[in-house]
């Protein structure tokens, strides 16, 4: 009898998880983290099942149906949904023209000594730190409703973001044969455009294809604030309570975003396969995708019918200083300080429990094996555009952050499910089946042999959503979802500048903090 009972405790401490204290501790570091930022984002589950928001929302979405079909609304439709491809379209050509120069002055590769420009550092984060639709707003302001402003800001925006990233790949790229060409004689330029951007230019393509999908995706958001396109139709049929006219558009927008999630992905796909052997590397089919481009470049530019060379005329260049220099000084008062300060905390705890509310969501849908109909779910859910999510979810919890946090938690569901599910997929096999045959339910095997294999990537594409819901939950309150784009909205609204310019600040200041942050929380996963 005693020494069944030395080895029954063996046993039982064979059991025993050795990593469940450590687990523990983050638990309740996590919930005391956690906590003021619940409080911080207003939220309250109560009011999802509260009997007269129930019955508001409900009215609002039956309002939905049917959608609206006459011909002379489906022409305003055909003319917007051209309008916003052409706008996402214009916008990546301005934001690759300013990325290359950004991108080659920023880098580090095929330098003497690996330096980096501070400068062109500096240009390309305050042009990603700020949002396209702030942007937007901005641009709308100086000259007038129209694409042009959209165009305007995605170009700013989106010339941040692929400048960094082109950097990026430039430098994760093997510099022997570049450097082999700086040894002989030839100037950097020569050095990376012969020796480095063939190896980097599958990469850079494929990033430049993706973001052209995200570009469609927010040329709708910034028709909310008057920049053309099919956000701004959505904007005048939410604003008369039109829902037939506005089902009719958020399904036209479903299905152009999963249309170029298609073309994307084709796209990035014949990048991937290997060409077959012959003489030149350009054959048909290049020619015909160059072709097809230039095609829509020029057929989006026509649409647009935009004068771009009037922006750089003596009476533009005086009215947009003359609106420049009202935002300064910023207003620096303790008292709007403070307002700005608890917008930032405001803005950073939706960012937060979007994310974590999301994060829940998309790894149930990732889950099951029978993909299509969560891919479904999935979809449409990454479809609808977060101002609208914001919209419905002000009428279901009314106005304030908690609104922000839920229209960016179900956005970033559909994102981060379809990534999850991925990750998923790709993780190793082996670990999970060997538990399988040591006995293990597949509960255990999924939580001891697929989850640790795929954790590193799921904590990536976490992170990644966080940094750019921290720019969306920014702009949320220009639909009441509080947080600094509600200070932002309204301070612009009245004309109040220099308050709108403190804003922007914080804003800027806000993303480079959590860029920062989460560079340094992957960092550390390593």
């Amino acid at each position: 009898m005693s020494e069944r009972r030395p080895l029954a405790l063996a046993a039982h401490g064979a059991q025993r998880d050795p990593a469940a204290p450590r687990r523990l501790w983050g638990v309740v570091i996590a919930a005391i983290v956690l906590w003021p930022l619940l409080q911080g984002a207003g939220v309250q589950p109560g009011a999802l099942f509260d009997a007269q928001n129930v019955q508001v929302i409900g009215g609002f979405l039956l309002g939905f149906l049917p959608p609206e079909t006459s011909a002379d609304f489906a022409g305003y439709l055909w003319q917007a949904t051209l309008e916003t491809l052409a706008i996402a379209t214009v916008g990546m050509l301005l934001a690759f023209i300013l990325a290359v120069p950004l991108s080659y002055w920023a880098t580090s590769a095929v330098r003497e000594k690996a330096t980096q420009n501070p400068v062109a550092r500096l240009v390309l984060t305050i042009l990603r730190g700020i949002p396209e639709l702030v942007w937007a707003l901005v641009f709308v302001r100086v000259f007038g409703l129209g694409p042009a402003a959209g165009v305007l800001a995605l170009g700013l925006t989106y010339g941040g973001m692929l400048g960094k990233v082109y950097a990026e790949i430039l430098e994760s790229e093997d510099a022997a044969p570049a450097r082999a060409l700086l040894r002989t004689g030839s100037p950097r330029a020569v050095a990376l455009l012969y020796g480095l951007l063939p190896l980097a230019s599958k990469e850079l393509v494929s990033y430049t294809v993706y973001r052209w999908e995200c570009a469609i995706r927010a040329s709708v958001v910034m028709g909310f604030v008057g920049a053309g396109g099919l956000g701004q139709l959505m904007d005048q049929a939410m604003k008369m309570l039109n829902g037939g006219e506005a089902c009719s558009i958020l399904l036209v927008f479903m299905a152009l975003v999963l249309l170029a999630d298609a073309l994307s992905n084709g796209l990035r796909r014949a990048l991937e396969a290997q060409p077959a052997p012959r003489p030149s590397a350009w054959g048909w089919r290049s020619v015909l995708v160059c072709l097809a481009l230039a095609a829509g470049l020029v057929a989006s530019w026509q649409l647009l019918d935009m004068d771009l060379l009037a922006l750089f005329t003596g009476s533009a260049a005086s009215a947009m200083g003359d609106f420049v220099t009202g935002f300064f000084p910023p207003d620096t008062s303790s008292a709007w300080l403070w307002a700005v300060l608890v917008g930032v905390w405001e803005t950073l705890a939706i960012s937060v429990v979007g994310t974590l509310l999301a994060a829940g969501a998309g790894m149930v849908l990732a889950l099951p094996r029978f993909r299509a109909p969560w891919n479904v779910v999935l979809n449409v859910l990454r479809s609808v555009p977060e101002l609208v999510w914001a919209t419905i979810t002000a009428l279901a919890v009314g106005l304030g952050p908690f609104a922000g946090a839920l229209a960016l938690a179900l956005h970033t569901t559909g994102v981060l499910g379809r990534l999850y599910a991925e990750a998923l997929e790709n993780a190793p096999k082996a670990p999970a089946q060997a538990l399988r045959r040591a006995g293990s339910n597949r509960a255990m095997a999924f939580m001891y042999g697929t989850l640790p294999g795929a954790a590193p990537q799921l904590l990536a594409y976490t992170l990644y959503r966080w940094e750019m819901n921290i720019r969306m939950a920014a702009i949320l309150g220009f639909v009441g979802a509080g947080g600094l784009g509600q200070l932002l909205y309204v301070k612009l609204s009245l004309f109040h500048y220099a308050q709108a310019s403190t804003v922007i600040m914080a804003m800027l200041l806000l993303s480079i903090a959590v860029d920062q942050a989460s560079a340094w929380l992957r960092r550390a996963m390593r």
